[in-house]
């Protein structure tokens, strides 16, 4: 880093061109290019790659994070095999949800939802196996999918390391279905399977604005458990003159000291990602989601670990334009919750 110029040219093929490789990273980001459940829109296991791309256009100030530049970041290089495997079995899942839009019997596609049910467990298995050995290195860990479903190995290895933490989920969807067109491990079912865990005891959920009353159940029966900000509601509160400021302070308020943050790209404005898998009008804009990661930093909270996912790049470089973005803010709050260097 002595020798680095942050006004400069980075260094090509490191994420957001940082001179900094895994061994020396505090920091460590693990993508896993996985889409096989998506349900409408592919494109999300190019996410990764795509926004590898684009970070290295991320300038390196940061108006509230003193020397941003010197937080340590690095990605580990993308597994070509897991992304041969998904696209195996990507083909699969696509061709069993179109028997079912054609209304054809759910058992006939059992051969094909237990294939996949057990791929998908392998990479639960898979993920949680290689967090844990940089958790273990004391390191932190974010993971870039793909889509939803992949960061359930990431939490699984939290919960080994923390007895109790919250999750403050970002996205327009709930994602508290038992399972989704027979996919146990279905990116709609990623808050479900971590509501698994004993150490999760509060799901925070922003921007919600597309849910079946399967998951409004979920929501009403968990005993305060899990405490969702409706997307409708969050823009009631605004049209009638409440501050986002005060609207963060609450949100803020449900988390417990420790907070992972599940960020699904489609809990913003889908002018912000038009290629993401399940796009719905409304959502926040991007400022309003980074002062909202802000606040929960600024609280004295800690960030324990984070994911970023969704994020397609369609046909051009704007949707991982953002998402690389997003990547740096929740990369450098999340640091910063640990040392505490952040200007107050």
């Amino acid at each position: 880093m002595e020798n680095f110029d942050p006004n400069g040219l980075g260094v090509k093929g490191n994420l957001f061109g940082l001179p900094i490789t895994p061994e020396e990273a505090e920091l460590i980001i693990i993508p896993v290019p996985w889409e096989v459940t998506v349900s409408y829109q592919e494109g999300t296991a190019q996410g990764p790659q795509a926004i590898l791309q684009a970070s290295f256009q991320v300038d390196l100030f940061h108006n509230e994070i003193k020397e941003a530049w010197k937080t340590s970041i690095a990605m580990l290089p993308l597994a070509d095999d897991l992304l041969n495997e998904n696209n195996q079995l990507r083909q699969l899942a696509k061709t069993h949800i179109e028997s079912l839009e054609a209304g054809k019997d759910r058992e006939s596609g059992k051969v094909v939802t237990t294939k996949i049910n057990e791929a998908s467990e392998n990479l639960n298995i898979y993920v949680k196996k290689l967090c844990s050995r940089y958790l273990n290195e004391r390191k932190l860990v974010g993971l870039l999918g793909g889509d939803h479903s992949t960061p359930l190995g990431l939490l699984r290895a939290l919960a080994e390391k923390y007895d109790r933490f919250g999750i403050l989920q970002f996205d327009a969807h709930a994602d508290l279905r038992k399972a989704y067109e027979g996919f146990t491990y279905s990116h709609g079912s990623i808050m479900f399977n971590a509501l698994k865990l004993p150490a999760v005891n509060r799901l925070v959920q922003v921007g919600i604005r597309d849910y079946c009353q399967e998951e409004l159940n979920v929501i009403n029966r968990s005993m305060g458990r899990v405490k969702s900000f409706f997307d409708v509601d969050l823009k009631a509160n605004l049209y009638q003159g409440k501050s986002w400021h005060s609207i963060c302070q609450e949100i803020v308020k449900e988390l417990p000291p420790l907070v992972y943050i599940s960020f699904d790209i489609d809990a913003l404005d889908p002018k912000l990602c038009p290629n993401t898998g399940t796009p719905v009008p409304g959502g926040l804009e991007f400022s309003e989601a980074v002062y909202l990661i802000r606040a929960v930093v600024k609280s004295g909270r800690k960030i324990i670990g984070f994911d970023l996912c969704e994020v397609a790049p369609g046909v051009n470089e704007w949707d991982a334009n953002v998402g690389a973005r997003i990547l740096w803010e929740l990369s450098q709050w999340t640091v910063a919750s640990q040392k505490s260097v952040h200007k107050i």
